[in-house]
């Protein structure tokens, strides 16, 4: 049996194969992200899926994409827990980014971008990806993100830079209590999902325009720093992946043509290229 998850920070997929690479099952967990999820929690959201702690003994091999994997440490913390509960299976882990080149363009060069709970882009020549800069996470960087423009409307809504009846009807929509704010923020689990579950309010109103402004300055400050620095023609092919990319098709194809660029396919979830991707090329 073999195992292939996308794991993003708000959910991971998963899908197993048996040895003729027919699918047996898929499942989705919470995400996986060790980079800011403590490592219990990790476990705990792994061993309390029953599907994949029943064929635990039968996984050969692992291959796990997922955010926060990008560095050598949660590499290891993530690996480490793996297979402990994988006992006889070997265990390759890898960062999203390169989920989606697998899941986007296979092995063709193009610019490769993610646009969900968190955001990054790559260049893929068809061999190596090459990021512009290292992600420092969601507090940081993260432009277009899902936490990003949560964070933004919280920030515009406490600072009342609201419409009023958008402002009601956020206040409607979530708890707003500071205390209740700043204990999911500060000392729980995934404050980056917690903050890119405001976002789906963009999702109810994208037609306001104070709502399509905020993305559109979100998704041009994102071509900004994360596409636009590589220096590739109209001709390179891009790609985006993530519920934000798809949701706003849209008004980041606007903003792709105003740079003088042009989206080749946003995919929303990469689970089907990818598993379609292993079939191929894997073993």
């Amino acid at each position: 049996m073999i195992l292939i998850a996308d794991g993003g920070s708000t959910k991971a997929d998963w899908i197993a194969i048996n040895d003729q690479r027919i699918e047996e099952f898929r499942v989705r967990t919470l995400g996986l992200n060790p980079a800011i999820v403590p490592e219990q929690e990790l476990r705990n959201r792994i061993v309390n899926m029953f599907q994949l702690i029943n064929i635990k003994n039968d996984v050969e091999e692992i291959h796990f994409y997922g955010a926060g994997c990008g560095t050598p440490k949660p590499i290891e913390i993530l690996k480490k827990i793996l297979e402990s509960i994988f006992v006889n299976a070997t265990v390759f882990i890898s960062e999203d980014m390169l989920a989606a080149v697998y899941a986007a363009s296979g092995k063709k060069p193009a610019i490769v971008c993610i646009l969900g709970t968190g955001s990054n882009s790559c260049y893929f020549d068809g061999d190596e990806m090459k990021t512009l800069v290292p992600s420092l996470g969601y507090i940081l960087m993260d432009e277009a993100s899902g936490n990003y423009f949560g964070k933004r409307l919280l920030i515009d809504y406490y600072y009342n830079q609201m419409p009023l009846e958008i402002a009601q009807e956020f206040k409607n929509e979530f708890n707003l209590d500071v205390d209740y704010i700043k204990k999911n923020l500060y000392r729980t689990p995934n404050p980056n999902m917690y903050l890119a579950s405001f976002a789906k309010f963009m999702f109810i109103f994208k037609d306001n325009d104070y709502i399509k402004e905020i993305i559109t300055c979100g998704f041009q400050e994102f071509f900004k720093y994360k596409i636009l620095p590589f220096n590739k023609t109209a001709e390179t092919p891009i790609y985006f992946i993530g519920s934000i990319a798809h949701y706003f098709r849209d008004i980041l194809e606007e903003i792709a043509e105003k740079n003088s660029l042009k989206i080749t396919d946003i995919i929303q979830r990469p689970i089907d290229n990818l598993l379609a991707y292993h079939k191929e090329n894997i073993g």
